[in-house]
């Protein structure tokens, strides 16, 4: 049954909100800025609302995906692998030929619903990175890199930190590039085009 949630899951997370948002706007988002179809390339492609209505979409996604599996009562484990199963549609999306985004929208939304408080934590962590410094990639990678660390503090179940740790690998991952764009003073900053 969990492979059955897990495969719907993929599908949801799969949806590209972003680029469909974008291409109703007669633009291509793969073309434009860092080429990526998350809300800060659809911010500086088409504007604020644009960002906001992408970052609801994908948030929902994960929101969904944890959302699903408690409802038909799976337990905390598998409610971390539905989340995860978002989170990898999302990155690598069976609509995009397995190309997508870097997944930390949707990984906010299956924190929000996983465990609300560390999802609060992770999102406060966020702004306050991305107010300190306009690099929505370093923000993320802050957030997420304590995310084990904030499900220890906050919500110490061992699976619950198991999947925290999967989430951090996985974006990080996806943010090599920005790794080095940051290491080399390239990356660029929140609402600058580019």
């Amino acid at each position: 049954m969990i492979y059955a949630l897990m495969a719907v899951c993929f599908l949801i997370g799969s949806i590209p909100t972003g680029l469909l948002i974008a291409k109703s706007k007669g633009l291509d988002l793969r073309k434009v800025g860092s080429g990526n179809i998350g809300a800060t390339n659809v911010l500086r492609a088409l504007g604020r609302k644009e960002a906001i209505l992408t970052l609801l979409g994908d948030i929902g996604k994960g929101a969904m995906a944890v959302a699903l599996a408690k409802a038909f009562s799976f337990d905390v484990m598998d409610a971390g692998l539905a989340g995860l199963a978002a989170i990898l549609g999302h990155n690598f999306s069976i609509f995009l030929k397995l190309k997508g985004g870097k997944g930390v929208a949707t990984s906010l939304g299956v924190l929000l619903v996983y465990s609300p408080f560390v999802g609060l934590c992770t999102i406060i962590l966020w702004l306050l990175t991305a107010k300190l410094t306009r690099y929505s990639s370093l923000s993320a990678l802050v957030a997420f890199g304590l995310l084990p660390l904030s499900f220890y503090l906050i919500d110490p179940v061992q699976e619950k930190i198991m999947i925290a740790v999967f989430i951090t690998v996985m974006l990080y991952i996806r943010h090599i590039a920005n790794i080095q764009r940051l290491i080399k003073g390239e990356e660029s900053r929140i609402g600058l085009k580019g």
